[in-house]
Parts: structure tokens; sequence; C-alpha cells
């Protein structure tokens, strides 16, 4: 379980988005960590992924070799 203190104006905001999507403002906030966590694995995930990428390459080359020009 988590408590969490939100400024009024913030509170304001999520609970009319509470509101517009027809959900409870915790699944809201549960939702929205969920995304942040995944966009952060992503992020890490493309990073290693950049890191090992030794060279460049031309996207008329990369586009041939992954067969997407005739």
């Amino acid at each position: 379980m988590l408590a969490l203190r939100l400024e009024k104006d913030l509170e304001a905001k999520l609970s009319a988005l509470a509101r517009l999507r027809g959900r409870t403002k915790s699944q809201v906030v549960r939702d929205a960590i969920v995304r942040m966590i995944e966009d952060t694995e992503d992020l890490a995930l493309a990073e290693k992924a950049m890191r090992r990428t030794r060279s460049a390459k031309p996207l008329r080359q990369l586009r041939k070799e992954l067969g997407l020009d005739g």
C-alpha cells in the first residue's frame, strides 16, 4: 500500500481525469506508475542496445539488409 499527498490543484486534476475515464483516482495513479516503470525499462533496453552497436549504417543499407527494398 502507498499513501501519497498531492497539492490541491494536482488532486483536483487527478479527480477530473478519473471522472473523465470512469476510473478511481487510485486506478489512474496505478496505471501512470505502471506506464512509467515500463517506459523506464524500455529506455534502459534501448540504451543497452545502442551501446552494443559498434557502427552506424546508412539507411539504404539497413533497408536492404532487412529486405525492405526489393
